[in-house]
């Protein structure tokens, strides 16, 4: 891989730019660019066909000065420590600006899932918890479900880990099933983390969405229950690309949590659709489910994922790949917020392009931290023995959400002078709060 792509390089080229814009002291500087402790681990499983496989594995505690680390767990053929290392550190940076008492931490298998059964799923799942075993735990690091890895081999994983310790340790993975310590709330936590912090930032740039209280805080089984409305007047347009977990959801929760969000586009692989009239959820899922895709909407007009990035919108919510607004396209980009579902959608270059234009770019790790931030609630409900409704769930989350788009804001307008772009705000608020626990520690 080449060092300008090497993911873990440019989770440092981050911290180094915050670093410098914070006079941040060399020692803290230096503990911060490298992780604490990463773990290579060698996994043999047997296999269906009786042969046993060997697997590699990973697990990286990126930084636990503010507590157990956290992060997700991926099975993937492209599995790399360096991806692995730098996603330890993203999720350093993720806990932290939403102030949750966590540090940073992430874990993969190179293995392709897609060819394997349930049962070799399993033994892999349990095999690789055994072998981190000694380092992760309920006070330690706790894992999540990542790419390709699902609640049920949280499960499994969870089960392993109380198998060894001879009790049942809940708390030692989140992500889990309902009837084992999941939490409720969880499967749309990402996409309604990021209307919360939607809400706030559409005040901020007066962007005139109108919140629908009642519902803000209803459980999404709820809100499916009731029938799309769109409105007439004065509607707030939406384009989603992405159209998978978090675009259906976000597509589900814009229309039902505000009263003027009208989604004028969405897309997923195989490309778009916009239809100026208003796109409704019930349709679009059920078309995205029998067809497999989005495009065969039959009315509107076909788009290409580009096409849609560039439409005169006013809410943009990336949900899908990294890299998707560049230098390339990003003084082309009309809308007035850009809500980052996903993950790196937009590069350093169409950062700059769009804080001079006056883009509002809310981070992915603000954007899409609903997720962890009700992991870490499953955690909070496992190690006590009690479980929240959907509605307290909620109300926790937006009160998480909200206070730390402000928080980013605030630190914005301290670094006027610098005139600083919202992700190195938020780079600068996680950094600063991972600094001062390390220093009142007495580590540097």
């Amino acid at each position: 891989m080449p060092e300008e792509l090497n993911p873990f390089k440019i989770a440092q080229e981050q911290l180094d730019k915050a670093a410098e814009i914070m006079n941040l002291d060399k020692a803290t500087h230096a503990l911060l660019r490298e992780p604490k402790r990463t773990l290579i681990v060698t996994i043999p499983v047997k296999m269906d066909d009786g042969t046993t496989k060997v697997f590699t594995g990973f697990r990286v505690q990126y930084n636990d000065a503010r507590g157990p680390t956290k992060g997700g767990i991926r099975f993937h053929p492209a599995e790399t420590l360096d991806t692995v290392k730098a996603l330890a550190a993203w999720m350093t940076w993720k806990c932290a600006v939403v102030d949750i008492p966590y540090g940073g931490g992430k874990g993969g298998v190179i293995c392709n899932p897609k060819e394997m059964s349930q049962s070799e799923l399993e033994r892999l799942s349990r095999a690789y918890f055994s072998a981190i075993s000694q380092i992760v735990g309920p006070e330690k690091d706790i894992p999540a479900p990542d790419v390709y890895t699902t609640p049920q081999m949280m499960a499994w994983m969870m089960d392993e880990f109380s198998k060894i310790k001879q009790y049942n340790a809940f708390g030692v993975i989140t992500g889990k099933p309902l009837d084992v310590g999941g939490c409720k709330g969880r499967a749309d936590a990402t996409a309604r983390g990021g209307m919360f912090v939607l809400r706030e930032a559409a005040k901020h740039v007066n962007v005139p969405l109108k919140p629908n209280e009642e519902n803000m805080h209803k459980p999404y089984g709820d809100l499916e229950a009731t029938e799309d409305r769109i409105p007439k007047d004065n509607a707030v347009k939406v384009a989603i690309q992405g159209y998978g977990n978090a675009g259906q959801y976000a597509h589900l929760l814009v229309t039902r949590l505000f009263e003027n969000a009208k989604v004028v586009a969405v897309s997923d692989s195989k490309g778009g659709v916009y239809y100026e009239e208003g796109l409704k959820y019930k349709e679009m899922r059920k078309i995205k489910k029998d067809t497999g895709s989005v495009t065969n909407f039959n009315k509107g007009k076909k788009i290409t994922n580009k096409e849609l990035l560039e439409l005169d919108v006013d809410v943009l919510i990336p949900a899908a790949l990294e890299n998707q607004i560049t230098g390339e396209n990003a003084d082309k980009i009309k809308a007035k917020i850009v809500l980052e579902l996903a993950n790196g959608p937009t590069t350093p270059e169409a950062d700059k392009i769009l804080h001079k234009k006056g883009v509002l770019v809310v981070p992915d790790f603000l954007a899409n931290a609903g997720g962890v931030t009700t992991s870490y609630f499953e955690w909070v409900q496992n190690i006590t023995g009690y479980y929240w409704d959907y509605e307290e769930v909620y109300e926790k989350l937006d009160k998480k959400m909200s206070k730390a788009f402000w928080d980013v804001i605030d630190t914005q307008k301290e670094f006027k002078s610098k005139d600083i772009e919202t992700r190195t705000a938020a780079y600068i608020v996680s950094i600063r709060r991972v600094a001062n626990a390390m220093k009142i520690r007495g580590w540097c």
